[in-house]
Parts: C-alpha cells; sequence; structure tokens
C-alpha cells in the first residue's frame, strides 16, 4: 500500500520576497510620478532577467531549497542519482552492476517510462534502490510551465511511480535541472523536495568515459550527490552505454576515498528542516 506524503509549508525565498516588493514599489512610484517610468521598467527587466537566471542555474537555491549535498550527519557517504529511465536497453545491466557491490542507488525516472515499462520498475525496487520523481514527461519546456501545467506534470509522475511501486516519490529532479518561481509551491504542495546535485559527467552528450569519470572525481568527497544517466545516455564509440564504462571505476573510486554509497531520502531521516528546507517527517515508504 502506497503510504501518503502529506504537503509541506512553503516560504517565498529572499529574492521572491524582493520581487514582489520591487513590483509593488514600481507601480506606486509609476503612478505617483510618471517621469521615473524609465527607471522602474529597467528595474523591472533587471529582476525578471534575475528570476530567469536563477531557474536556468540547476544549483541555485534563489528560487527555494534546493538540495545539492547530504547533510553532514551522512558521514562518509555519497549518493549515486541516475536520470531519465528506465530504459530496458540499459537499467538492468546498471542493476547488474550495482548488485555486484552491493550498493543502492536513487533513480529518478520519467513516469510515462515508469508506466511503460513497470516490471522493470518494480525490480528496480525489489533490489533497494529508490525511485523518485523526475516528471511525467520530460518535456523541454517544463520550465516554461505555468503553475497548473507544473502540478498536472509532477502528480502524474507521482501517480504513475506509486501505482507501479508502491512508493510516493518524496524527491524532485527538474528536467535538465531547469525551472521557474511558480514550481517551488507545487513541490511543497505535493510534498517534495528539489534535488540537484553536486557534480554530474555530461554523460548525456560526452561519449568518452574517462572525461566523464574525471568530472565526477574531481575533488570527490563526502556528502557528494552525482548526477548519471541511463535513459538518453550518451554511448561510446564502440556502441557501449557510458554509464555502463564509468559506473565501475567511479565505485572503485569512491571506495579508494573510504566512501560509501547511500540512498539520497534515506540521508534526510532525522535532519532538521533548516537550510534545504526538509522536512525528514513527511518522508513516504
Amino acid at each position: 500500500m502506497t503510504e501518503m506524503v502529506r504537503p509541506r509549508s512553503w516560504r517565498m525565498s529572499t529574492l521572491l520576497r524582493g520581487s514582489v516588493g520591487l513590483h509593488l514599489g514600481a507601480a506606486a512610484i509609476a503612478a505617483a510620478a510618471p517621469t521615473l517610468w524609465p527607471w522602474t521598467i529597467a528595474a523591472v527587466a533587471t529582476n525578471h532577467a534575475l528570476l530567469t537566471a536563477s531557474g536556468l542555474w540547476p544549483r541555485s537555491r534563489w528560487l527555494g531549497p534546493n538540495l545539492l549535498r547530504l547533510p553532514p550527519s551522512a558521514g562518509a557517504c555519497i549518493a549515486i542519482t541516475i536520470d531519465d529511465g528506465p530504459d530496458p536497453a540499459v537499467t538492468p545491466a546498471v542493476l547488474d552492476l550495482l548488485a555486484q557491490r552491493g550498493v543502492h542507488a536513487t533513480f529518478f525516472c520519467i513516469g510515462e517510462r515508469v508506466r511503460a515499462h513497470g516490471a522493470l520498475a518494480r525490480e528496480m525496487v525489489r533490489c533497494g534502490h529508490q525511485i523518485e520523481n523526475h516528471s511525467h514527461r520530460h518535456a523541454h519546456h517544463f520550465s516554461l510551465s505555468g503553475p497548473q501545467s507544473l502540478q498536472r506534470e509532477l502528480n502524474d509522475a507521482q501517480n504513475a511511480i506509486s501505482d507501479v511501486t508502491g512508493r510516493l516519490p518524496v524527491l524532485f529532479r527538474a528536467p535538465a535541472g531547469l525551472r521557474n518561481p511558480l514550481l517551488e509551491p507545487v513541490l511543497a504542495r505535493l510534498g517534495l523536495h528539489l534535488t540537484s546535485w553536486t557534480r554530474r559527467g555530461f554523460d548525456t552528450r560526452v561519449q568518452d568515459p574517462d572525461r566523464v569519470l574525471t568530472r565526477l572525481t574531481a575533488g570527490l568527497g563526502a556528502g557528494d550527490i552525482l548526477l548519471l544517466h541511463d535513459g538518453h545516455c550518451a554511448r561510446t564509440s564502440a556502441g557501449r552505454p557510458v554509464l555502463l564504462d564509468v559506473l565501475p571505476r567511479l565505485l572503485d573510486q569512491a571506495q579508494s576515498l573510504g566512501l560509501t554509497c547511500m540512498r539520497v531520502a534515506d540521508a534526510l531521516d532525522g535532519v532538521p528542516a533548516v537550510e534545504e528546507g526538509l522536512q525528514p517527517s513527511m518522508r513516504a515508504g
């Protein structure tokens, strides 16, 4: 049976509060001193540019809470996160590699793909991995969506994943990490927490496993959340998914540094909802 995830509280970020104040002030100035309208328009346009830039920067926290690292209580752990699946041509081999190492990962999955490959999604959960929300369709225009479209897209993915696996996701990763100021209130209503990453290998477009591995391991340390892909993954010149060449070597590197792997949501148990804006008591599953 799927457990319910309760809505969490939502507060405007400092940037959003400032933006609201700026717009109200600009309207008042324009009414009281029409000759200043060029300056008020310039100020509002600059503010809009800043809001847009914040949404185009995946690791930004200016629009709201954004988990970039595991909390310190996770100790000498890292998190392997794998996006855009499940993909029946790649994911089973990933599961085999992880099983050989006794490692559990966090898969940010596309809702449509979970429904289309339900048996594979259930196998992922049976193997001890967690499936989290990566939108329902992974649309390229996701960051341009309004509140109703965002609500529908995330809720459809929630339903798909919970219907197939019996577990309701508690984490969300935006397609390509891109979003807009309207996303955080929707996440709060659905009890979801935005989760980005510490470092990524760009393995959807880089075909050289060595380059991907270098990006992931340069400065690798405790608390890092690493981003890889089983769906939409690049392939080597020999046609092999880059992930399959990178993952074993990445795990070797982590082991040599004394680092172990854990699922992201597990690291949130008992962590006070302060800096990251997380509320672990509302976890499901």
